[in-house]
């Protein structure tokens, strides 16, 4: 910088010279100036003798000028206002010519990292005014930039990272971190000596704008090969290894393990090797050192040397400071012995976070005590054993003041404050606030990663704010599907609004483009293969009937037709079966035995006519009526809809019709089919349950289990033809057009269970069924805009044509992986790949590998 000012100062006396060169009296020799003074350009100045001993400067005495005027040339994207005040010169203020406030202004200039020259010449100086002009060279402003020496997905990944825009000034920062980004971006990746260069060129097309390419060249790519420890006597290499989530060793049987080393990641993954040795008892413990050596010329190696000192235990534990519960309770809660190994993690959980919510800090804040707070102290350090005394301060009980919600554009404020649990004047609990969230959740309305609460204590009067805040998400959904099967083109279309309002059906202003925001349910759904199917179903739910209860009303209407035979024949001569069918259905929550509870009932009614279509051996023409009540008992306690990671789902389901045959009195034994089965009788039971546990992270098991049985009153009438169960395949292939439950067991062809007693004779359906399935999932992406998360499954089941055929030791099984993909406008698709390793007796073929295509939650 100082080279730039002197620089400048020495024109000034070059262009002095010259002036004294051109206008002194030419009877005289030329005189040099003074080595101490700094010239002005001549031309700037009016040539008269009273002003000629100004035109230099003299460094040893300073001269005081006013300025006078301030100009700015060499921009053209730059406001000079702004410049000017960068700068730091103001007009009216006075300056000392040589003087530090120039030196200044150019530093101060060039800081800005905008221009390629910046200087300040004296242009004018009348009396005491002086007129300076800044005079500055922008650098160049970037037109576009591209890549060399990498793949097009590469390109788009570092395009993310480094930011660049058209219309960015070229500054040699903007290079420097542009550089950084890519050459990390290929650190991490594996590329250690990957070199980055910047290349200008100039824009022909656009004034003063240069095109930046990113010539890139990766060199070897490492691998980690060798973690190796030392000073490890209690724990074991492979442990320590283990509990590096980020860095792993490169082996042959590792297929999804890179052996990438980034060094962020490394340096986490040192600490967790302390805390997994802090959570052994070595509270001491620290790595010495720790190295990344290169053994070959792409293979790399760790070497961590630890010092792991003693092992400390738990030994007296003492508690001060409560009244509200006794140190026998507290110590109960905490469930810390004297002689356990001094674990940190489990002493936090105990206090503070536990999953269960059993831990202190849950027992005091769910009985309102929110100013509570408790610390542990080490009173006593001897020898391996270590004494905690437990400081604790329960303050008041807090009374919630206001409740308040934030953040939804479309779900009414009603809608959101029914689901909430902590209501003004009530004292404050946590639990309520972790299971209004979770409530909250379930709606599907909003993204439940991004659920957040906002507590504001208000300590002066012990009393809470509290509020809610949610972010909106699709909700409603479209199922548009169509295929080729069996000689038949088939399609789906269908709609669900999860949101609706009915109260706005009317209401001008509210179709954008429905009304919504009332948390009602409206689907609509038409199925069709042309003339042969047919199926056109529409349902709506109220979940809040009255708007005071959480007590749902649902309502639904059905028609399918279903066509055999061939379609050239007499109208009479072909099959027929034709299903028109209503339901109305009331839930409840319940609060006993716990507050997860819930009861659903229905009366459902389906008409059925046949013709010359065979349900059943014997009975393929006439008319049924299908009259029935059922009830549900279930007990839904999953923290999530779309990616449980705990909780459990059970239900049980009872349904049953009118027991018609004990209320004639007929010899039932003789009756035709159509006389059997004009009135349907039946008791059905099913059984479900679903368990969600989280292993580590966000890896998470899912055991379930499903039942069911579907039973008669009357031995000589028997089984129903209608309300069967047919397991195998996706749990979706076919139509449920006579009441049939379709139940996926993968790996295995569509409906080919139970087995049929000879080759040929097709599956009628079964009585009873069992299911068995384990799955082990992780998410590649929670965003609530897609989902996605893939799976590992084992499962098992089977179906048998009466119940004295039943055993549940005799399952058909199968293994395979899958993906799940939830997109907020079709809902959850999904595609398993499954193995079925038992063949199905008169079903050749039926247990092949393959590949299954499912939409929406299948259980």
């Amino acid at each position: 910088m100082k080279i730039k000012v002197l620089s400048f100062f020495f024109l000034l006396l070059a262009s002095s010279i010259a002036t004294h060169a051109q206008d002194g009296p030419k009877n005289e020799p030329e005189k040099a100036a003074p080595a101490d003074t700094v010239p002005v350009p001549a031309d700037t100045i009016p040539v008269v003798p009273e002003a000629e001993k100004l035109l230099h400067f003299d460094y040893a005495k300073p001269a005081e000028y006013v300025i006078g005027g301030i100009t700015v040339s060499g921009t053209k994207f730059l406001d000079q206002n702004v410049l000017i005040n960068l700068s730091g010169l103001v007009i009216g203020d006075s300056i000392d010519v040589p003087g530090e406030k120039i030196s200044s202004a150019i530093r101060n200039l060039w800081k800005q990292g905008l221009f390629a020259d910046a200087r300040i010449v004296v242009t004018k100086i009348t009396g005491n005014q002086i007129f300076l002009e800044i005079q500055l060279s922008e650098r160049p402003r970037l037109s576009k930039f591209s890549f060399k020496g990498v793949s097009k997905s590469e390109a788009d990944k570092i395009r993310e990272k480094i930011g660049l825009e058209r219309d960015k000034v070229i500054t040699d920062n903007l290079k420097t971190s542009t550089s950084n980004a890519v050459k990390k971006f290929y650190e991490d990746k594996g590329y250690l000596d990957a070199e980055v260069k910047l290349v200008e060129f100039k824009d022909t097309v656009f004034a003063n704008k240069n095109i930046l390419e990113i010539q890139v060249d990766k060199k070897l790519l490492y691998r980690i090969y060798d973690i190796d420890f030392e000073g490890n006597k209690n724990i074991s290499d492979l442990t320590l290894r283990k509990s590096m989530k980020d860095t792993k060793q490169k082996k042959w049987y590792k297929i999804f393990t890179g052996g990438k080393f980034m060094e962020d990641e490394y340096e986490g993954d040192k600490q967790k090797i302390i805390a997994l040795y802090n959570d052994k008892g070595f509270r001491d413990a620290y790595i010495v050192s720790d190295s990344v050596v290169r053994t070959s010329a792409q293979a790399l190696a760790i070497r961590i040397r630890i010092e792991e000192g003693p092992r400390y235990y738990f030994r007296n534990i003492t508690w001060v400071g409560n009244s509200k519960h006794t140190s026998l309770e507290l110590s109960g809660v905490l469930n810390i012995k004297k002689g356990d190994v001094y674990n940190q993690s489990v002493l936090e959980e105990r206090l503070f976070m536990s999953q269960s919510g059993h831990d202190i800090t849950s027992i005091y804040m769910d009985d309102g005590y929110l100013f509570f707070s408790v610390t542990p102290v080490e009173i006593n350090v001897e020898n391996d054993s270590i004494d905690l005394e437990m400081r604790i301060y329960e303050g008041k009980q807090a009374t919630i003041n206001k409740v308040t919600v934030s953040g939804n554009t479309k779900t009414n404020d009603r809608v959101i404050m029914r689901e909430i649990r902590t209501k003004p004047g009530q004292l404050f609990s946590r639990n309520d606030i972790i299971r209004t969230q979770r409530e909250l959740a379930q709606l599907g309305y909003f993204d439940p990663e991004k659920l957040g609460v906002n507590p504001k204590p208000n300590p002066t009067d012990g009393t809470v704010d509290i509020d809610y805040v949610v972010e909106e998400k699709p909700s409603d959904q479209l199922e548009l599907s169509g295929g080729y099967g069996g000689n038949t083109l088939y399609g789906t279309l269908g709609v669900s609004f999860n949101n609706f309002s009915a109260r706005n059906f009317f209401k001008k202003g509210a179709w954008r483009p429905l009304p919504s925001g009332d948390g009602q349910r409206l689907s609509l759904r038409i199925q069709s293969t042309g003339r042969q199917y047919q199926s056109y179903n529409a349902s709506f739910t109220e979940p809040w009937l009255g708007g005071k209860k959480p007590n749902s009303l649902s309502v639904s209407a059905y028609y399918t037709l279903s066509r055999g035979g061939d379609p050239n024949a007499p109208e009479q001569q072909q099959s027929l079966l034709k299903v028109i069918g209503t339901s109305v259905g009331l839930g409840k929550r319940l609060y006993k035995p716990d507050d997860f509870f819930s009861l659903f009932n229905q009366i459902n009614y389906e008409h059925y006519i046949l013709r010359n279509y065979p349900i059943i051996p014997g009975f393929s023409n006439g008319t049924s009526n299908n009259l029935s009540f059922s009830t549900t008992l279930a007990r839904n306690s999953v923290d999530g809809p779309i990616y449980p990671r705990m909780g459990s789902n059970v239900s049980f389901t009872l349904q049953f019709t009118p027991p018609y045959s004990l209320f004639k009195d007929k010899n039932h034994t003789y009756l035709t089919a159509q006389e059997k089965y004009k009135y349907i009788e039946y008791h059905k039971w099913k059984f479900s349950a679903s368990w969600f546990t989280k292993i580590v992270g966000d890896l998470v098991m899912n055991a379930k289990l499903q039942y069911g049985f579907l039973g008669y009153y009357n031995k000589n009438i028997g089984y129903s033809p209608f309300e069967r169960f047919y397991l195998g395949g996706d749990g979706m292939a076919g139509f449920a057009y006579d009441g049939r439950e379709i139940v996926g067991l993968r790996g295995y062809e569509n409906q080919t269970l139970p087995a049929p007693p000879a080759p040929g004779t097709g599956n009628i359906g079964g009585t009873v069924f069992d299911k068995y399935t384990l799955e082990l999932r992780y998410p590649i992406s929670l965003n609530p805009s897609a989902t996605i998360y893939v799976l590992g499954f084992a499962e098992a089941g089977n179906s048998w044509l009466s119940f004295k055929e039943f055993n549940p030791f005799i399952a058909y099984r199968a293994a395979g992986a899958g993906v799940r993909i939830f997109l907020p406008m079709f809902g959850m698709l999904g595609l398993d790949w499954g193995y079925g390793f038992d063949e199905i007796p008169n079903y050749p073929g039926a247990n092949d590998n393959r590949f299954q295509f499912t939409i929406g939650q299948q259980f």
